[in-house]
């Protein structure tokens, strides 16, 4: 069987779009009440631009007081990240920002903290539980000793690995698989 170049395209057309809606919906642009207040540039007259700046920056103002849109900064962005880290969300757009490679560059991989409190996995031997100085719980996930148990004041490292998985370095020992559970 045989097609034409136009069916290609037409087959591929096909194909494609159900994706592109997909992505087109993944990617939410910037919020309607930011790009009112962008528009005001475009205004030629000097006082009319500025009645629309005024107009529109007291709508955006009024917005972020009642909570409708939230304005962050980057240390803000990074916190949130730090804080998150370790916890399976879905994918949040809100941390990527318009580049999505240099998102990726910005990704936390490890932290490092210290032990807030430290003690068995209840029904186990080998296994710990640790809370970190932001309240972060950590589970160890395998039976697996190490040489000096975890207290608090202890510094601890943790990075990501394989599929999703956690390691942790208590006290610069060996490192235990763990999960986050909070």
């Amino acid at each position: 069987m045989k097609f034409s170049a136009s069916g290609w395209v037409a087959a591929t057309c096909v194909l494609a779009t159900p994706a592109l809606v997909l992505a087109a919906e993944q990617r939410e642009g910037r919020p309607e009440i930011f790009t009112k207040l962008i528009e005001c540039r475009s205004i030629a007259d000097a006082a009319q631009r500025l009645a629309c700046y005024d107009e529109r920056v007291a709508a955006l103002d009024t917005a972020e007081a009642q909570s409708d849109v939230v304005v962050v900064d980057k240390g803000q962005v990074r916190k949130a990240k730090r804080t998150l880290f370790g916890l399976s969300l879905p994918a949040l757009t809100i941390f990527e920002g318009n580049d999505k490679e240099k998102a990726r560059e910005e990704e936390i991989k490890e932290i490092e903290s210290t032990i807030k409190e430290a003690s068995p996995l209840k029904g186990t031997q080998d296994r710990w539980v640790i809370v970190l100085e932001d309240g972060a719980r950590w589970v160890q996930t395998e039976a697996k000793r190490i040489n000096r148990a975890p207290k608090p004041g202890m510094p601890v490292k943790i990075r990501q690995a394989a599929l999703g998985s956690y390691f942790a370095n208590i006290d610069g020992q060996t490192a235990i698989r763990v999960r986050r559970e909070n």
